[in-house]
């Protein structure tokens, strides 16, 4: 059994090639292909769009009489897939494009008439170029301005990308943080100066005001000298007139209270209120001679003390011995 696929052929040693017969083919013979419609169209048969790109089992001819330096050009057959009317077209080499024959007509396309208008405007610039060498000179030298503009613009982008590819991230890092530090500190500057702005004290001699001293039970008890000299020192401050050749600190100096020493008794229990008020109210001398209506008590003498004491003595002994002789009644 011989293989499908052969890789060999087996020559004879006495195979002559010029011995075998030749075919023969037609002239204008047809070859089926697989082709896409290269354009969009609509069929005049039955109105079927047709767009760009849809693909079509064709039979493909050379053209006979017709070639463009020398090349060949080709006819293609297809059928409408609506009606099956065929239609026909051909390769146009010079626009480097096909041209639709019969069955159908080409649709509106944008790209190609821009494509085609920006061709003419080439050709004519190329003609007046010709025409007049003056023109081209002066494009000449706009064109090499240009490539100038283009070259120092590459440039500064390789300069840009070397920079770029040095940069150090901790540095930039760094000096991001620096920068946050710096706008911190001049916040808070600002702040300060605002706050102070507000708070600040006016020019000129200050006056402070009069502490009130008012002090728990717990306290230490302020003595009437106290008092006295506060009085005073209260009541020159009121009525002292600024000078300039007395500072004012000298009208605000706090009196020196004599501390003295508080007992823990006193602490919890408090102070009497007598010598405070010992300053404020007089009390009358007491009187050398008692009224007559108390009645006189008179001292012990010293002998009555001690015969009472004996007494005293005497009778603690006895209720012993009377209690001794009890516990022996009892026991005999």
């Amino acid at each position: 059994m011989t293989e499908r696929k052969v890789i060999n052929k087996y020559y004879p040693p006495d195979f002559d090639p010029t011995k075998l017969p030749r075919l023969k083919l037609q002239k204008n013979r047809q070859f089926n292909v697989r082709i896409m419609a290269p354009c969009n169209m609509k069929c005049n048969t039955c109105g079927e769009y047709i767009y760009k790109g849809k693909k079509f089992n064709s039979r493909q001819e050379t053209v006979d009489g017709e070639t463009y330096l020398e090349l060949r050009i080709y006819r293609f057959y297809i059928k409408c897939p609506r009606c099956m009317s065929e239609i026909t077209f051909k390769t146009n080499l010079v626009e480097m494009d096909y041209d639709l024959e019969n069955g159908a007509t080409r649709n509106f396309q944008a790209v190609r008439l821009a494509e085609m208008e920006e061709e003419r405007q080439d050709e004519a610039r190329a003609e007046e170029e010709k025409s007049n060498p003056m023109i081209a000179l002066e494009r000449r030298t706009q064109d090499s301005r240009s490539e100038m503009d283009r070259l120092e613009a590459l440039e500064e982008i390789r300069d840009l990308n070397m920079r770029q590819a040095n940069v150090n991230y901790d540095q930039v890092i760094k000096m991001t943080v620096e920068k946050e530090m710096q706008a911190m500190k001049e916040q808070e500057e600002a702040d300060e100066a605002f706050i102070k702005s507000i708070f600040s004290k006016e020019e000129g001699p200050v006056i402070k005001r009069l502490l009130d001293d008012d002090e728990d039970d717990d306290d230490q008890p302020r003595t009437s000298a106290s008092l006295t000299s506060s009085s005073g020192d209260s009541a020159d401050i009121l009525t002292a007139k600024l000078d300039s050749s007395v500072p004012p600190s000298s009208l605000f100096k706090k009196p020196k209270i004599e501390e003295k020493k508080v007992e823990s008794w006193e602490k919890s229990i408090g102070s009497s209120s007598k010598i405070i008020l010992s300053s404020l109210v007089k009390v009358k001398p007491a009187a050398s001679t008692p009224p007559a209506s108390l009645p006189v008590v008179q001292k012990p003498s010293s002998s009555s003390v001690s015969t009472s004491k004996s007494a005293v003595q005497n009778s603690g002994l006895n209720t012993l011995l009377a209690y001794g002789g009890s516990d022996e009644d009892d026991s005999n």
